[in-house]
């Protein structure tokens, strides 16, 4: 089989909800190849707490170069205790540059429970509209399911695990075993 043959890991869904001063990030289990389920109870949210500070981040795309992010974002943010915004920019400016990194796919959700950023490797640090960020291939369905939960009574948790269920029923790349982690508040 050749290289551009091989059909790839594919697919997940995170999302990031701020809601009533906390912000959640939940993210799927699933790692299919191709039509096939691999996994399903993959952990694709992760908690870093670099000098006591504590930061959750989820990721889509292929994992390993979700963990080389992580492993650079967590020495960012060792190199500016604090400031997840200066080191999120500082990542995604040498994520656009370096030679190495540039080929890396993948795109982080990460929080601090003030700011809720998307980082991608076009060198974007975007914080998202209506306190929602969400990202991977059922990222599209999780987030039009989340905005419309916002205006109801429900917390962050249930709108984020509301919206990961309708995510999961439409895109078949994601499925409802979630990771959930919360911060702030």
């Amino acid at each position: 089989m050749a290289q551009s043959d091989f059909p790839g890991w594919h697919g997940t869904t995170i999302i990031g909800v701020r809601k009533g001063g906390k912000v959640v990030v939940a993210g799927d289990g699933q790692v299919s190849l191709g039509q096939t389920v691999i996994k399903g109870t993959a952990r694709k949210v992760r908690r870093l707490s670099p000098g006591g500070y504590d930061v959750v981040c989820g990721f889509a795309g292929s994992t390993a170069d979700a963990f080389t992010l992580l492993e650079r974002l967590e020495a960012k943010l060792e190199a500016t205790p604090g400031q997840l915004q200066r080191a999120s920019v500082e990542l995604a400016k040498d994520w656009r540059t370096d030679k190495y990194l540039q080929k890396l796919e993948a795109m982080l959700i990460v929080t601090d429970g003030t700011d809720l950023l998307i980082i991608t490797g076009a060198g974007d640090v975007l914080e998202p509209e209506h306190d929602i960020a969400a990202i991977g291939s059922g990222g599209n369905f999780a987030l039009a399911a989340a905005r419309g939960l916002m205006e109801t009574d429900h917390d962050a948790e249930e709108v984020a695990r509301r919206a990961m269920a309708i995510a999961a029923d439409i895109c078949v790349y994601t499925n409802g075993n979630l990771t959930v982690e919360t911060i702030g508040g």
